[in-house]
């Protein structure tokens, strides 16, 4: 019914929308999220004419380019056919007239209905999405943020429009009034099709069948609204997914590294893309099936050159044997760029082992390893380049000989990579990096010099001097005070954020694993057990051992009573 195809919008010569292409079936939902600056609002205003931007491509709406009609044609469809509810409720109502006429005005100026019939109607407008006829002579400085939210959600709706715009519907309510609009915004999705304009995410689940992923002025995924936000493929989609405050969430707030531009040439989120390549500087990667099998793919478009997000690491059928013991058994895993799987389970189960097999420092007995899809035939310095591992202990990766220059530099010197200066002012940045000093008495400093949260940060810091895509955390916060331990693993997300490493973090502390990881990998006995992102596995235990491990998770009790905490001024952490 509305097809948006290759839409270009300029503001002199800003591009903001670049060759943005949506469909919008009859009694279908649709939510376009991203950033603040993506161009959201300018595809919103645009069908509706109301941009004042340079528009090019075209708009249909019933067969008819929208673009090509004159303003008298466009007045015709405007709130008729198309209606539009805009983000700021307070300049979008006018304040000389009270909520009944501006209700009725868009019957009267279409010529629908005489003065008289459309205030009957605005009434029945306002009572339908809860507002009392107590309001009906309000002016909006006397209603609430909700309220007025509710009178423009009845002004839109007033002459029955095929097709509703709803620019951040939510974004300035409490969450009581937020649950309402949204109740009332599914009933009204019955009776039109509703395009749904938000960055937030929540609304986004509860309100639309499919979800469009808008960055740089392109489309860069689309696909149900389900699958998109619980399986996200694109980088961008990921960063969004992490960033947002979920109450069923787990690891959030992480952000996403740099900020929006608007690059002439290649795909719009490569200045900020951690898995970018040549080609994406180069141009810009057109929105395909996400897929390898044609028709498989679930409603799943994608914008990557790469496909998505892509493997970095791969175990199949990994197996490592101490004698006649079998320490891991058939392992296969996957890690995918710029994510943190979180290996748990009790001691001797395979986490580290598997670890270690995958450095090189076990004998694997049977399976395979593949880097970047490559089979990895032996450790060399490529490898190691490329993954690094963090021990428990710093002492097994710090020589108790060695300073800290020489024990951050030493990768460099095998590696034979740069001078005596280059190595020590790239020291200098790493260690700022990790926050630690980098003045020349802590460089001269040796490890008994330091507190354990300073050598365990010396530690990374040697781990991402030679700039691994990869490091593998072998229980790296265990030795440490919950103080330090919850800087360390601060640092730790903050790493990923900038750098966009991939992270095998061991634990055997799942309430930990809960705050780091996009997934959880339960071992037991060298099998794994479960696999699975980190809230699902949480909330949604498959296996009874994994359910065995979230029981036994360490909790703070405060005040409990009756199986339920008190809440009261001794008990604020609850």
């Amino acid at each position: 019914m509305l097809s948006l195809i290759n839409l270009s919008v300029k503001y002199g010569n800003n591009l903001i929308l670049n060759d943005a292409s949506l469909t919008l079936h009859r009694g279908e939902s649709l939510v376009l999220i991203g950033e603040s600056g993506t161009g959201k609002t300018t595809l919103a205003k645009s069908i509706i004419g109301l941009g004042d931007g340079q528009c090019s491509g075209e708009i249909r709406y019933r067969g008819q380019n929208l673009l090509l009609m004159t303003g008298e044609e466009m007045a015709r469809i405007r709130w008729n056919r198309i209606a539009m509810v805009f983000q700021n409720v307070e300049s979008a109502l006018n304040p000389l007239f009270n909520i009944l006429e501006q209700v009725a005005e868009p019957m009267i100026e279409h010529g629908l209905l005489s003065p008289r019939e459309a205030r009957s109607k605005a009434g029945d407008m306002l009572k339908r999405v809860g507002l009392s006829t107590a309001h009906f002579l309000s002016y909006p400085h006397q209603l609430s943020g909700g309220q007025k939210q509710r009178a423009l959600i009845a002004m839109a709706m007033a002459n029955n429009p095929e097709v509703l715009i709803l620019d951040e519907p939510t974004s300035a309510l409490d969450p009581v009034t937020k649950k309402e609009i949204i109740e009332l915004l599914r009933e009204i999705g019955k009776k039109c099709a509703l395009l749904v304009v938000t960055h937030d995410l929540a609304a986004a689940s509860s309100l639309a069948e499919r979800t469009a992923v808008l960055y740089g002025g392109r489309i860069v995924e689309t696909g149900p609204t389900g699958a998109l936000l619980s399986d996200p493929r694109h980088p961008y989609t990921r960063g969004l997914i992490r960033s947002y405050p979920d109450m069923n969430g787990t690891k959030d707030l992480q952000g996403i590294p740099g900020r929006l531009s608007r690059p002439e040439g290649g795909c719009p989120f490569e200045p900020r893309c951690t898995q970018r390549v040549g080609i994406c500087r180069e141009s810009h990667p057109e929105l395909g099936e996400a897929g390898s099998a044609p028709g498989q793919t679930g409603g799943r478009m994608i914008a990557c050159h790469r496909g998505g997000i892509v493997p970095l690491l791969e175990t199949r059928g990994l197996s490592t044997a101490f004698g006649p013991v079998r320490a891991l058994n058939r392992a296969d895993l996957t890690v995918f760029e710029g994510e943190t799987i979180a290996l748990v389970g009790e001691s001797g189960s395979g986490k580290s082992t598997l670890a270690r097999t995958v450095m090189g420092l076990h004998r694997q007995s049977e399976g395979e390893i593949y880097l970047e899809e490559a089979l990895v035939r032996k450790r060399d310095k490529d490898f190691y380049s490329k993954v690094q591992m963090i021990y428990q202990n710093p002492a097994e990766s710090i020589s108790h000989r060695q300073n800290v220059l020489e024990a951050v530099s030493e990768p460099m010197d095998i590696h034979r990579m740069g001078s005596p200066a280059e190595k020590k002012e790239k020291v200098k940045r790493v260690l700022d990096e990790v926050e630690l000093p980098s003045d020349d008495e802590f460089l001269m400093a040796y490890p008994h010099h330091l507190s354990g949260g300073e050598a365990q940060r010396v530690a990374i810091a040697r781990a991402l001097i030679l700039e691994p895509k990869m490091l593998i955390a072998d229980e790296p916060t265990s030795a440490l005070d919950p103080s330090v331990q919850a800087k360390v693993l601060r640092l730790f997300l903050n790493l990923q954020e900038k750098r966009g490493l991939s992270i095998i973090f061991i634990t055997h502390d799942i309430a930990l694993a809960r705050k780091v990881s996009d997934r959880i990998v339960v071992l037991k006995d060298g099998h794994i057990i479960e696999d699975g992102p980190t809230s699902a596995v949480i909330s949604f235990p498959g296996h009874p051992y994994t359910r065995r491990l979230l029981a036994a998770a360490p909790a703070l009790q405060c005040g409990l009573s009756n199986g339920f905490p008190a809440y009261n001024e001794k008990c604020l952490s609850i």
